[in-house]
């Protein structure tokens, strides 16, 4: 084989069978993938665009035996691809896949910042507009993203958590005019490595915030909850979980299980994790034990909506208490911290 087919990844030699085929053949091929592995191949046949036929020849070979005579070199390439996904998925789920696809391609000109000292990039972020520190931390891993975003002035933090919990996925093109002007700035010239998957919204800012120091986590959400009530909720409720009980002391589990009526209770433990069980069991009086398992065993058969209610009504708890300080949340770094 030759020395490009035997460089070609085993994703680019699907993508490499796929052209050979008409795009009902391919697409009936590609339904067989999952959503992951079919956005890889489609991404590879982006990338491929025309290959030359020794290449194909010997790809073929590989797979099923030599390519018949007469047949054109493959094409590949963005027209090809969402062809594709609309003959497989529908045209509505092509775009997505595509939009989700030159976000990610695009994204590879930020890696050179994985590298880069957080607070260098803080520093260098630090006449931009929010919009485009949201851009940019989107881009990095949580633990980076974190120290980037607590080195962000406390005057400009919640505009760019805000930002960044209500962006769209971003153009291809402002991707590259920001990746563009940072490294001029810092002077970087590496070539990219794979990059993270690249997306604004909710859970990105959360997991920001969940390596971010208390400090700083107590202050952006009391800043965005004046902002934004509803998303500041949205946030708070992604941070804490009804699991999350195993990481309070048992005080603070007291505390919070005597604001819960055993049917709430009852309903919260359906299914719930064996550790959390354990914890609230050990935390409430005889009484409340005997009453629970009365409750417990009269339940049956109960819709997942109303485990999740009875939960929410937990988290409720937990919160309200720990906005008026009566207990604390256990995040990361304080466990961590206790390890001698």
């Amino acid at each position: 084989m030759s020395e490009v087919a035997v460089a070609l990844t085993g994703t680019q030699k699907v993508a490499l069978v796929l052209m050979q085929m008409d795009r009902q053949q391919a697409s009936e091929v590609l339904r067989h993938f999952s959503e992951l592995e079919s956005d890889e191949v489609i991404a590879e046949i982006v990338r491929l665009r025309r290959v030359d036929r020794r290449t194909i020849e010997k790809v073929l070979a590989e797979v099923h035996g030599a390519i018949r005579a007469g047949v054109p070199a493959a094409r590949g390439g963005k027209d090809f691809a969402a062809a594709l996904l609309q003959d497989t998925f529908g045209s509505e789920r092509a775009d997505v896949v595509m939009g989700r696809l030159a976000s990610s391609m695009a994204g590879k000109s930020f890696d050179f910042l994985e590298s880069a000292d957080p607070q260098q990039i803080a520093v260098l972020l630090d006449e931009e507009l929010p919009q485009t520190v949201a851009l940019v931390l989107a881009h990095l891993k949580p633990d980076v993203a974190s120290v980037v975003l607590s080195g962000v002035d406390a005057a400009r933090r919640t505009d760019v958590a805000t930002c960044l919990a209500t962006m769209g996925p971003p153009s291809p093109d402002a991707v590259r005019v920001v990746s563009d002007a940072l490294k001029s700035q810092m002077g970087a010239s590496a070539a990219p490595a794979e990059p993270p998957a690249a997306v604004g919204g909710v859970q990105p800012l959360v997991d920001i915030i969940n390596r971010s120091s208390v400090n700083v986590e107590k202050e952006l959400l009391e800043e965005l909850a004046e902002r934004d009530a509803h998303l500041a909720e949205e946030v708070r409720a992604r941070m804490l979980t009804f699991a999350d009980l195993v990481r309070f002391d048992r005080r603070d589990v007291q505390q919070i299980m005597r604001g819960i009526d055993p049917t709430v209770l009852a309903l919260a433990l359906k299914g719930a994790p064996e550790n959390v069980e354990q914890v609230i069991r050990a935390n409430i009086s005889e009484r409340t034990k005997e009453i629970l398992d009365a409750e417990v065993s009269s339940l049956g058969a109960v819709r997942m909506s109303q485990v999740e209610e009875a939960r929410a009504d937990v988290v409720r708890q937990i919160r309200e208490l720990e906005n008026e300080g009566i207990i604390t949340v256990q995040r990361v770094e304080e466990e961590d911290a206790l390890v001698l």
